[in-house]
């Protein structure tokens, strides 16, 4: 039987996430909900069996829906995911879990306290060229891991396709390094372990409440030092690249999916 999944947010995300469950057919898209009535619409309309509801609790708390799919403003994530993991619902969250550590960590201790099953949405946890980076580490192909570095630029920010989501390009939620460096933070521990955090520096425009412009960070993983650079602003092309730097072969993984190798 085809799990029932519910939708809170339909931006950016939210319609990705439609159109991806639909193309897999393997899910029941049966509610959605957001607060911005033209995004209900759209999705009613490209999706007519799915049912709009008048509350996000109301389609939560909906006996039909067996997974809640969460792709709101990351303010807003806790209350959803503890409301979901209360009805007993799978929780299926996006990143981040939310905009202040200690509720973050509430988050996770209140939605795991009730045996539900829980995911954030990082895409290298199962990806064809993350796979290859940790085979060869593991089976030592790289030789000796020497570093890791990723390096950001975006030309502007939010992106031109996220522009919709005016809330990305706010201090309070948003920042390329919420939205895009966390993915890597993630992909650095699956690859080496627990990172601790050795510096950062972030520089941001001369208001209170735009996203930072430019930052740099030191991880460190058991040893392993893990560099973190990026900056939004001047023509040209984005730069998304991950590197793994080894003594007999380096791996470099760029725009999110594309892996070439040097030895």
């Amino acid at each position: 039987m085809k799990p029932s999944i519910a939708f809170i947010g339909l931006g950016v995300m939210g319609h990705r996430m439609l159109t991806n469950m639909s193309a897999h057919g393997g899910f029941n898209l049966a509610a959605a909900w957001d607060p911005n009535e033209d995004a209900c619409r759209m999705a009613a309309e490209q999706y007519p069996d799915i049912k709009i509801g008048e509350t996000a609790l109301q389609i939560i708390t909906d006996p039909d829906i067996d997974v809640v799919y969460i792709a709101s403003p990351p303010q807003s994530h806790k209350e959803y995911a503890t409301a979901a993991a209360q009805a007993g619902k799978v929780v299926f969250c996006e990143k981040p879990l939310g905009v202040d550590i200690p509720d973050s960590r509430s988050l996770v201790e209140e939605v795991e306290a009730t045996g539900v099953q829980n995911a954030v949405n990082f895409p290298f946890a199962d990806s064809l060229a993350i796979n290859t980076i940790q085979q060869q580490v593991q089976d030592g192909s790289t030789g000796d891991i020497l570093g890791v570095d990723l390096r950001l630029h975006f030309s502007s920010w939010p992106r031109g396709w996220q522009h919709s989501a005016s809330w990305l390009s706010m201090r309070k939620e948003g920042g390329f390094v919420r939205e895009v460096g966390s993915h890597y933070v993630y992909l650095v521990e699956k690859l080496f372990g627990p990172a601790t955090f050795v510096d950062a520096l972030v520089r941001y425009p001369d208001d209170t409440t735009s996203c930072e412009t430019h930052f740099h960070a030191q991880l460190d993983c058991n040893g392993l030092p893990v560099s973190f650079a990026g900056g939004a602003g001047g023509v040209g092309p984005d730069r998304v690249e991950f590197t793994v730097w080894g003594s007999k072969t380096s791996y470099r993984l760029w725009d999110w999916m594309n892996l070439k190798s040097s030895t």
